[in-house]
């Protein structure tokens, strides 16, 4: 059986030497590809470059990705050679929202610039959106148990769990796990309509994931 595991913050590039990122550490994929490993599971982690949580677990196969892109066409490849075989798809990489798309200066357009001189009084970026990677993967990898993360800053706990309701029906996932200061400490599990199942801890959260695939796994052989 084989988990993937997405984690870590995708980039956005702005020239070869700057990008935009987001925050996240990576920490949660190791948790989960040492759980995963406990029950059984082969766990391919998926990690961005940036991030800080470097620990690859006992039994763990590492692959590191980049930009949004980049993971997209590791998936797609999983898709065309393992797909079989993936059984749980956990989907926590904070994956870059905007692709940048014009850079400017006070001279027109920095694009195809290999590093942008350091002395220019200002630029300009043009950001649009992204192609989205999670409601892609119910097509690439029809047997797996799928789960989603929602990070939620802004409105109550109520409100942070109605966009992961949305995200449940709207990406085709089988869970979401939602955090953020809009749910506050913690993490929530959410799965069809039930009401959320709390978690303290990151190490909680992966432990009962791990143990829910399993479950699947063994139920849908």
């Amino acid at each position: 059986m084989l988990a993937v595991i997405t984690t870590g913050p995708a980039s956005a590039p702005i020239d070869e030497v700057r990008h935009i990122t987001n925050f996240a550490t990576g920490e949660i994929g190791a948790l989960l590809a040492e759980a995963l490993a406990a029950h059984g599971f082969e766990p391919l982690l998926l990690r961005a470059r940036g991030a800080t949580h470097t620990a690859v677990p006992r039994g763990a196969l590492l692959h590191e990705f980049t930009t949004n892109q980049d993971l997209t066409r590791q998936l797609e490849k999983l898709s065309t050679t393992r797909a079989p075989d993936i059984r749980a798809i956990f989907h926590a990489a904070a994956l870059s929202d905007y692709a940048i798309t014009n850079v400017r200066g006070p001279d027109g357009s920095l694009a195809g610039t290999r590093k942008i001189p350091g002395d220019l009084p200002q630029i300009h970026l043009v950001l649009e959106r992204a192609a989205k990677v999670l409601p892609r993967l119910r097509g690439w990898f029809p047997r797996a148990w799928i789960v989603g993360w929602k990070y939620e800053l802004e409105g109550t706990r109520e409100d942070a769990i109605e966009i992961a309701r949305a995200q449940l029906a709207q990406k085709r996932t089988d869970a979401t796990i939602l955090n953020g200061a809009a749910y506050g400490p913690g993490f929530g599990l959410l799965e069809d309509e039930q009401s959320p199942v709390h978690f303290a801890t990151k190490r909680e959260v992966a432990q009962f994931l791990a143990s829910r695939a399993a479950a699947f796994a063994k139920s849908d052989k």
